[in-house]
């Protein structure tokens, strides 16, 4: 199975554990790192992440982060339909980093999106139907 993490997910190992809903999400996010160890889930890894990822001051986080992404074995990268696509989606109410997340996983033909962002969670919610 194709899995597309977003980058607050790599990153929720690294966030305060006394938090309930951090330390839950840090659990699935080990669940989804043993899977993958199994060969039963692939990451994929974009441009996005590693741009994002570099953004990040945490010296430390980031690298770590960075190995995360050595698991990944399908690698995709942004081109100007990307572009084109992330900005209709903003127009949705994603940021423009989320819009572009969400493009490249659907441009690899991920399984799933998954992420941890309230933000993202409540785009979607809004565009749904009642």
């Amino acid at each position: 199975m194709k899995v597309y993490l977003d980058l607050c997910v790599y990153n929720r190992a690294f966030d305060d554990q006394h938090q309930e809903r951090i330390a839950l999400e840090t659990n699935v996010f080990i669940y989804i790192l043993e899977k993958v160890e199994k060969g039963e889930y692939e990451p994929v890894l974009s441009e996005a992440l590693i741009y994002e990822n570099d953004k990040n001051p945490d010296e430390l986080r980031k690298l770590r982060v960075a190995s995360y992404f050595r698991l990944a074995k399908d690698f995709v990268k942004i081109d100007n339909e990307d572009l084109r696509k992330g900005k209709y989606l903003v127009t949705l109410g994603f940021s423009t980093m989320d819009a572009l997340h969400i493009t490249l996983a659907e441009k690899c033909h991920a399984d799933y999106f998954i992420t941890c962002d309230d933000a993202i969670v409540k785009a979607i919610a809004q565009r749904k139907p009642n």
